[in-house]
């Protein structure tokens, strides 16, 4: 599975009403952890089908930072059954990241 873009317009279908786990990278293009932190995130969708993972950037979709009070970045918010559930800043391992999943 690929990482999806997601924007204000489908944030709700895409995340909150999702049957399986999310995980939402906060993210933008000019920084540099996360540059480092895609790559991670497009194996763990590559190899999980239990879960989807998507990108939101913040430049684009500055309401949606706002509204999840996303101030630093890479941010991954977890959201099950459309409700934050974890969340990590900054780089981590692809180990921390799935771990959000297993909690």
């Amino acid at each position: 599975m690929n990482i999806k873009e997601i924007t204000q317009e489908t944030f709700e279908a895409e995340v909150l009403h999702a049957d399986v786990p999310v995980l939402a990278d906060f993210n933008a293009d000019w920084c540099g952890p996360c540059r480092m932190l895609k790559p991670l995130l497009d194996e763990i969708a590559a190899r999980r089908s239990d879960c989807k993972v998507v990108s939101i950037n913040i430049d684009e979709e500055m309401d949606l930072a706002e509204q999840y009070d996303v101030s630093s970045i890479p941010c991954v918010i977890l959201f099950k059954n459309g409700v934050e559930a974890e969340r990590s800043i900054g780089f981590k391992p692809r180990e921390a990241i799935e771990a959000m999943l297993e909690a």
